[in-house]
């Protein structure tokens, strides 16, 4: 028997693989709590081109910045911690997750659970076409007086990833890494550990990539955006490698299988979405600070989001990318070539074309976020080109990650509106 929306909406709310990434983040961060005592070592590195395998073949544990401030942005305290991180000097126009994460530390350092989080033992820097990453390592750096090793990964300027590309990054990780890696977890590397967290990275993403094209269905069973960050977490932060991602992703496709069977939209904060009218590719991240309201504010409209590019900056797995477990440190540096911020121009102008015909969609929405040059730069263009290689509508908002002072829910909401009568417009025109 088909599912009441009501039954459904207070199912889904509960839903295990939701309970299971709320148990796999608590123990992670337990762990680091614990690690003090333990004797665990920990590596702070960052989301794109993060080498989760490597790091859990020497049982190190990952720190990732980005998610701690996002996550206190969502608790509601990246305010206060931007506000102390400007008074020590850091300028209003520095990206919002690095004056958090300042702010995080400088006021004791404790992580989206309540627990303090352990000083680095290393700080592993791969470089993914994000610029404001050197930066913030340095201030790390100054900030723990912890060694440091970087991860030069070049940028995909022509659109593809040649031998020597691949070699370079290939050799750094033999020559750099990996020593520093044995170091300071004291083991030898351990290749042959290395391939079984690999062969467990591809199983997970196929998976995810089922989950992300279900949305190729009328209704879409999910949302690429707003849901797609629950989605996409365990992959793209601590767990890609282990077999809790390998679990999450089984029970993850396996209920939205049951969605796709029983026809029903996307779980949104208010329960199931009633009535697909709108179907977006979003530009973009999200803003952190008033997540549920910005959600909100697409549900309303019964605007479902079938593809986005945030949920692309932790790997391209859609476009064919798993990690090889028979060509280790190659797939490894292939992996952080083809993260979403290392691409060019004209190739992520390609994929939002894509996007928008793969996946049917009414148009493409861009959210520039103030803070964030890896992403901002260049968008204007990208909407031009899209708009006139798929003569679809698209629109433009402003937010910022982590920083409220940035969400104005008021002109965001208008111009949210004027898009919609946009696309209406379009599809009236063209009937």
């Amino acid at each position: 028997m088909k599912p009441t929306s009501a039954q459904t909406a207070d199912v889904v709310h509960k839903d295990g693989s939701q309970l299971r990434q709320k148990r796999m983040i608590a123990e992670h961060f337990a762990r680091l709590a614990r690690a003090p005592q333990s004797g665990e070592k920990n590596v702070y590195t960052f989301v794109p081109g993060n080498l989760t395998e490597l790091l859990q073949s020497f049982d190190l544990l990952p720190v990732l910045p980005e998610i701690n401030a996002l996550q206190s942005g969502m608790r509601g305290k990246s305010k206060d911690y931007i506000q102390l991180a400007e008074k020590l000097g850091h300028s209003e126009d520095v990206c919002t997750y690095v004056k958090c994460d300042v702010g995080m530390l400088r006021s004791g350092n404790v992580g989206p659970t309540g627990e303090r989080l352990p000083d680095p033992d290393l700080l592993l820097l791969s470089y993914t076409g994000c610029f404001t990453f050197l930066k913030w390592f340095e201030i790390l750096r100054q900030e723990y007086d912890a060694p440091a090793v970087m991860l030069h990964v070049p940028y995909q300027g022509g659109g593809e990833i040649t031998p020597a590309m691949r070699e370079y990054v290939v050799q750094q990780l033999r020559k750099k890494v990996i020593p520093a890696l044995e170091k300071v977890s004291g083991r030898r590397y351990d290749e042959d550990r290395l391939k079984q967290c690999l062969a467990r990275s591809a199983q997970a993403e196929d998976d995810l990539v089922w989950v992300l094209e279900s949305a190729k269905q009328r209704p879409a069973p999910i949302d690429a955006y707003f849901g797609g960050v629950y989605y996409v977490g365990p992959i793209f932060s601590s767990f890609r490698g282990s077999q809790d991602a390998v679990d999450y992703y089984r029970e993850l496709r396996e209920e939205v299988a049951e969605r796709l069977q029983h026809g029903l939209g996307p779980v949104t904060p208010d329960g199931v979405m009633e009535t697909e009218r709108y179907r977006l590719v979003v530009e973009g991240p999200p803003n952190w600070t008033s997540f549920r309201r910005f959600w909100k504010m697409f549900t309303d409209e019964g605007a479902v989001v079938v593809a986005s590019t945030y949920t692309k900056v932790g790997g391209t797995y859609d476009r064919g990318f798993r990690h090889d477990p028979e060509r280790p440190l190659e797939t490894l540096a292939e992996y952080c070539m083809g993260c979403y911020t290392n691409l060019d121009l004209p190739t992520r102008v390609g994929l939002l074309v894509d996007y928008v015909n793969e996946y049917s969609a009414d148009g493409l929405l861009v959210n520039s976020v103030k803070s964030c040059n890896s992403f901002s730069a260049g968008q204007l263009s990208m909407m031009r080109e899209v708009e006139s290689r798929t003569g679809k509508p698209v629109g433009f908002i402003e937010s910022d990650l982590v920083d409220p002072r940035y969400f104005s829910a008021a002109n965001i909401k208008n111009r949210l509106e004027s898009y919609f009568q946009m696309i209406e417009q379009k599809r009236g025109g063209s009937r």
